[in-house]
C-alpha cells in the first residue's frame, strides 16, 4: 500500500504573537483531498493551549496543498479546536465571517533574513551598518542585494504548491524582502500566507538563516521596518463606482482604530510612528496614493471610477492574517452598504 506524508500545521497559544507548531501524520492510500484528512490531537499542554491534566487539544484540517519539497507529501493547515469540538481561544480563523468569500485579500509579507552566526540581517557587517537606505530596494547585484537564492526558492516552492503567488522583491533595508498574496475569501488568504511562512521558515534551515517578523528588528534606527499590507475588497468596494461609498467605508475605522491596532501585531508601536512610509500609531488617515496614510486608497481604484480595492498599511509583518482579516472584514460590514 503506498504511504503519504501529510504536514499537520497549526497556531500554538502564545501570546500576543502565535507560532507555528507542525507535525507528521503517515496514512496509506490517499489521494490528495481535504476531506480525506482526518481529524488529530496534540498535547496543548506543551503549546499554551491546554493544562497537563486535560492536555488534548484538536486539529481539524481546513486547507490541503502539495509539499513540493518532501515526496508523497501534503502540507494540511489546521485549525485548533477545544476537545468538545468548539474552537480553541487562539483560533483566529473561526472568527472570520466570511463563509460565502464576498471578502479578496491581498497580503503584501515583509521579512528580514537573518544570519544565525551573527544575528544580524544579511549584508549588515559585525558592529557596524552597511551603506544607509536607498539603493537596495528592488536591486539587482551582489553589492546590495542579500539572499536571492532563498527567496528564489521559496517563490518556487509556494507556486509548486499551488498558492496564488503573486511576487517578490527586495525591500528598502538591507536583507529585507516581500511577498505577495492574493486569495478570494479572507479565510483562504490567511490559510496561504501561513502556509507560505512555513515553507519559508522551513526552508531557512539548510541555509543556516532564520525568519526575523518582528516588524522593527533594527530598533530606533533610520533603517525600515516590516509589514503585511492587506490590500481588501468586498462586492461592494469591486463594483459601487462611488467615491463616497469609498469614503463611509473608510471611516467606518476610525472609531475602531483600537480594536484594529491590538490585533495588528506585537510591538507594532516601534514601527509605526508616523516615519519610514507609515502613519503614526496615534493617529488614523486615509488618503488616495498616500504611503504615509493608514489606509491607502490606489490610484487604479480611483483611476477605474471607484471600484476595486483599500490597502490597510497597518498591519505588522508578524501579525495574524486571520485576525486581521476578521476584524477588517467586521469593520467593513459595520458599514452596512449594500
Amino acid at each position: 500500500m503506498a504511504k503519504t506524508k501529510l504536514e499537520y500545521i497549526w497556531l500554538d497559544g502564545y501570546k500576543p504573537t502565535q507560532n507555528m507548531r507542525s507535525k507528521t501524520k503517515v496514512v496509506e492510500d490517499f489521494n490528495g483531498t481535504l476531506e480525506e484528512c482526518p481529524m488529530w490531537s496534540f498535547d496543548g499542554s506543551s503549546t499554551r493551549q491546554a493544562m497537563g491534566d486535560n492536555s488534548d487539544c484538536l486539529l481539524k484540517p481546513v486547507a490541503i496543498y502539495p509539499d513540493p519539497a518532501r515526496r508523497d507529501a501534503f502540507l494540511v493547515m489546521t485549525e485548533v479546536l477545544n476537545s468538545d469540538g468548539t474552537p480553541h481561544v487562539s483560533n483566529g480563523r473561526a472568527t472570520i465571517d466570511d463563509d460565502d468569500n464576498d471578502f479578496w485579500f491581498g497580503f503584501e509579507q515583509e521579512y528580514f533574513i537573518m544570519d544565525k552566526k551573527t544575528q544580524l540581517p544579511l549584508g549588515f557587517p559585525i558592529g557596524g551598518y552597511p551603506a544607509p537606505q536607498g539603493m537596495y530596494y528592488c536591486s539587482v547585484g551582489g553589492r546590495n542585494t542579500h539572499g536571492r537564492n532563498l527567496v528564489e526558492e521559496h517563490a518556487d516552492l509556494c507556486i509548486d504548491a499551488g498558492l496564488n503567488f503573486e511576487g517578490i522583491n527586495q525591500e528598502v533595508a538591507s536583507g529585507q524582502w516581500e511577498f505577495q498574496l492574493f486569495a478570494k475569501g479572507a479565510k483562504k488568504a490567511g490559510d496561504e500566507i501561513w502556509v507560505a511562512r512555513y515553507l519559508l521558515d522551513r526552508l531557512t534551515e539548510k541555509y543556516g538563516y532564520y525568519i526575523e517578523y518582528h516588524p522593527k528588528p533594527l530598533g530606533d534606527t533610520d533603517w525600515n521596518g516590516s509589514g503585511m499590507h492587506a490590500n481588501f475588497s468586498n462586492e461592494v468596494l469591486r463594483t459601487c463606482g462611488s467615491r463616497e461609498t469609498y469614503e463611509k467605508i473608510c471611516e467606518a475605522f476610525r472609531p475602531v482604530v483600537k480594536e484594529h491596532i491590538e490585533v495588528y501585531g506585537e510591538f507594532n508601536d516601534q514601527r509605526l510612528t508616523g516615519k519610514h512610509e507609515t502613519a503614526s500609531i496615534d493617529d488614523f488617515s486615509y488618503g488616495i496614493s498616500d504611503r504615509g496614510a493608514s489606509i491607502r486608497i490606489p490610484i487604479i481604484t480611483v483611476e477605474k471610477n471607484w471600484k476595486g480595492w483599500l490597502e490597510d498599511r497597518r498591519p505588522a509583518s508578524n501579525a495574524d492574517p486571520y485576525k486581521v482579516a476578521g476584524r477588517i472584514v467586521k469593520t467593513v460590514k459595520s458599514a452596512n452598504i449594500h
